[in-house]
């Protein structure tokens, strides 16, 4: 159990689940072929979730201090298990799912995206080490490589299977799997941003300079509640432009409950957050609209489905 605690298995497991949303709940749902079988598409799943595990286990070693005084009780690397132990873990979980990459850029005839997963693994060092002390920075990376995962799918089942008789529909679904990037994107970054407030002790005795250290909690939670306005607003947009104008009125519905609504809380919350309990609140819920979010997709494609059918 220790150990999935150190890969923080329930975030894996939210991840593996947004994946295969998209491709079971969307993306098999359209009338065309996908580059991948069913196995392989699982490997694909695998492999990003492997990368992020490492990802987990890189930052816990180097956050040890940090955690000590944010979260002691969590803390797992130096005592339930020790540093050498998890730096192997890190590379076993880095090999295996750089290597799945390997593999499937190869079945696609693409051998240089294999890149991409070397790209994610070096990143998340590279952030665990220096940018996470960076101002936005290490946010920002983070927020894109979330993205990524919902983008790596079009490039691994959508862009293979492309060819001229099918080019426009591929781009257009390559467009809605794009503008679900950018959703996890901005909200991860807003995200990320809640959990520096929530950290901002143990962080400032490392020396980091995060946001809420630059410039405060107080201005910081009324950063938050700027970009949460401006999440609020594409969301708006987006319903109306894209839901209400076909008539996908399941579809609203279930945005203005589960995505909508849930963001407006924290809008309203944000402004007045100062304790690190009112950052963790506003981050697990964040967390679960950028899920319910990533689950619009199946709904919309059900709702476009029984209008069809009507």
């Amino acid at each position: 159990m220790i150990y999935l605690q150190l890969i923080r298995y329930k975030n894996l497991l939210l991840l593996a689940l947004m994946q295969i949303i998209f491709r079971y709940g969307f993306l098999n749902q359209q009338d065309g072929y996908l580059a991948l079988a069913d196995w392989q598409y699982f490997l694909l799943v695998l492999s990003t979730v492997l990368l992020a595990a490492a990802g987990y286990v890189i930052n816990d070693i180097f956050d040890q201090e940090t955690d000590t005084i944010n979260r002691p009780e969590k803390v797992i690397v130096g005592k339930a298990i020790s540093e050498s132990r998890a730096y192997n873990i890190y590379v076993g979980l880095n090999i295996i799912g750089v290597s799945i990459g390997f593999y499937l850029s190869n079945v696609i005839q693409k051998p240089s995206f294999a890149t991409i997963f070397i790209f994610i693994a070096a990143s998340l060092y590279f952030y665990a080490t220096t940018l996470k002390k960076m101002l936005l920075l290490g946010n920002i990376l983070v927020a894109f490589i979330l993205g990524l995962s919902v983008l790596i799918i079009g490039v691994f089942d959508l862009y293979p299977a492309t060819y001229d008789g099918n080019r426009e529909k591929m781009g257009l679904l390559f467009k809605i799997l794009t503008d679900y990037a950018v959703f996890a994107f901005v909200l991860n970054l807003i995200r990320e941003i809640i959990k520096d407030a929530e950290d901002s002790k143990g962080d400032y005795n490392q020396g980091m300079q995060t946001l809420p250290i630059v410039f405060g909690v107080n201005r910081t939670a009324k950063i938050v509640f700027g970009l949460v306005a401006i999440a609020v607003a594409i969301v708006l947009w987006y319903t109306n432009k894209h839901l209400m104008s076909f008539d996908l009125y399941y579809a609203v519905l279930y945005v203005l409950f589960l995505v909508l609504g849930p963001l407006m809380y924290v809008l309203i919350k944000s402004w007045n957050a100062k304790s690190v309990s009112d950052f963790h609140h506003l981050s697990t819920i964040l967390k679960w609209v950028i899920f319910f979010g990533i689950l619009s997709i199946a709904v919309i494609t059900y709702n476009i489905k029984i209008n069809t059918n009507a």
